[in-house]
């Protein structure tokens, strides 16, 4: 079985594998579909919470798709673990040799709680840092944008088109990711001046709200695309991250945690409410 349905509280999930099936294209794994008890319509348009790209600034950049998108192409393994909760597996990678596991559990009465470790399992980083990265495809928001604060407060980002100024780096991340010269833009190339100092965002769609949020800052940047790929026409944002490991050791296990929100549309007050109510969760 590629996919199955969860339903709990008021989201109801379908999630997945990169199999195709019906009303789904083969290539995009994670949430498949994500509703709200007050609202049928997909949060989502593909799929969201998608692992993307493994990247290390060369293997991704040379034109082979297959290994830009190698999370979508190597064959991931679907479990159901109980009535709430699921896990994909992705075996060793053919091109960058990395095992992963990514759990998703739905809580009461609008989260996912998203779980994601890996291993790497040979010295093929070129530039000796792994770089990971999910989109999530939102389904044609009136607003594109994305909220997330800095160190003054609130700040609004839409990207003016795909792969610029794209990705935002915690006000402390110091790290400078090298790539190969003259290669494909990617949205994780670009960065933006923007910084961000709590590790969450939010965007709007229509009455609703979709949150994000993590465990930590270090490795955590944030991405944007105004349309998915597509023109600025399209009417389909990516609100996307990534997750950055700069130096790392073969056969060590690293990961991090994080929150997805999908909730009738809140105050900011309440959305600082919910992180600083799950991060205390977490430290218990």
């Amino acid at each position: 079985m590629a996919r199955e349905t969860f339903q709990i509280g008021d989201l109801t999930a379908v999630i997945g594998d990169n199999e195709a099936y019906e009303g789904h294209r083969a290539g995009y794994n994670g949430v498949h579909r994500l509703t709200h008890r007050t609202n049928p319509k997909s949060l989502f348009t593909i799929t969201g919470l998608n692992f993307e790209h493994i990247f290390d600034g060369d293997h991704d950049l040379r034109g082979d798709v297959k290994v830009t998108f190698e999370p979508r192409n190597a064959p991931m393994t679907f479990k159901r673990i109980s009535e709430s909760e699921a896990e994909l597996y992705q075996a060793p990678t053919p091109t960058f040799h990395l095992e992963s596991w990514t759990r998703f559990k739905l809580v009461a009465p609008h989260y996912i709680d998203f779980t994601f470790r890996c291993k790497p399992h040979q010295h093929v980083f070129t530039h000796g840092y792994i770089g990971l990265f999910w989109a999530s495809y939102i389904d044609a928001p009136e607003n594109k944008s994305i909220y997330f604060r800095d160190d003054k407060g609130w700040v609004q980002l839409c990207t003016q088109t795909h792969n610029d100024e794209s990705t935002v780096l915690h006000l402390a991340d110091k790290t400078q990711l090298q790539f190969m010269p003259n290669t494909r833009p990617m949205l994780y190339k670009s960065v933006s001046p923007l910084r961000f100092s709590d590790p969450l965002y939010y965007g709007l769609f229509g009455s609703h709200q979709y949150i994000l949020m993590f465990d930590r800052t270090e490795g955590i940047r944030f991405s944007h695309s105004p349309s998915g790929g597509g023109p600025p026409s399209a009417p389909q944002p990516a609100w996307d991250w990534q997750f950055i490991i700069p130096e790392y050791e073969v056969a060590k296990e690293y990961g991090y945690r994080a929150r997805a929100i999908y909730r009738e549309r809140c105050s900011r007050e309440e959305v600082l409410e919910e992180f600083k109510n799950w991060r205390a969760m977490l430290e218990k």
